[in-house]
């Protein structure tokens, strides 16, 4: 029994080392790999997006691409009614393009939070990339095995001057970077909104979220669904794609 007991205790012991092992830098430098992992040093996809409504659903089509952690360009494809809407994204700021209005706008810190097409993705999950490492203090509270990876749990609170309207977030995040759900809380710790990787495959020469669903919580039935349907990563990319100029008018580029 005493022999028991010394091997109990090492085991609890054990188990709380590991625990003060992993510090805020571990739980920071995670996310951060995530994100680079999503986006590499450039990405280009191609993605279809379904908004489903209890009454109603509708898909489109888009083009995305990304330039280090900060800049993004997405330029809807279809349907004919929404082909050449486009949204980019240069650091901290934001335009939009409307072929029906013929003008660029760009969006106020105000709009930051509305809805994006229509969908249950904000402008803000769009634009945030590097901003949860850097306004957010983060910990692992949680670590498992699932399907040979090890899967890290991290609570992500948001610093106490940062312009954030999330009280937290929640994410799973897998041993090599794929970002498998994002659980979002309003400021009395409510959930409101859920993002899950639904499915996993290759794409660009790696395993990829291929399927990725936001869930609104407070309304039943309202998703927002995205398929990778082609990728490619760590590719050259002209410095015009990042610009008004090509906001409003797209110039031809071939994808690899």
């Amino acid at each position: 029994m005493k022999h028991l007991a010394s091997i109990l205790l090492f085991i609890l012991l054990n188990s709380l080392q590991l625990i003060a092992q992993a510090t805020p830098s571990d739980a920071a430098e995670l996310i951060k790999k995530a994100i680079d992992y999503w986006r590499s040093d450039s990405s280009y996809t191609e993605v279809d997006m379904i908004i489903h409504r209890p009454d109603w659903q509708r898909q489109m089509s888009l083009r995305g691409w990304t330039r280090g952690d900060k800049d993004s360009l997405i330029i809807f494809t279809a349907p004919k009614k929404d082909a050449g809407n486009a949204t980019l994204k240069l650091n901290r700021d934001m335009w939009i393009f409307s072929p029906k209005l013929n003008q660029v706008i760009k969006l106020p810190a105000s709009m930051m939070s509305q809805s994006w097409m229509g969908s249950d993705f904000s402008y803000n999950d769009l634009a945030k990339s590097d901003q949860i490492i850097n306004q957010y203090t983060h910990r692992i509270i949680r670590t498992e095995k699932n399907n040979h990876h090890t899967v890290y749990t991290i609570e992500s609170i948001p610093k106490p001057d940062a312009p954030i309207v999330w009280g937290k977030e929640i994410l799973r995040i897998r041993d090599d970077g794929i970002l498998l759900e994002e659980s979002f809380f309003d400021q009395d710790m409510k959930p409101v909104k859920k993002m899950l990787t639904t499915k996993i495959g290759p794409l660009g020469g790696r395993a990829f979220p291929l399927v990725m669903r936001m869930i609104n919580i407070d309304k039943k039935d309202h998703w927002t669904e995205l398929t990778n349907k082609k990728g490619a990563f760590n590719i050259p990319l002209p410095g015009y794609l990042f610009t008004l100029a090509n906001l409003r008018n797209p110039r031809p580029w071939q994808a690899p």
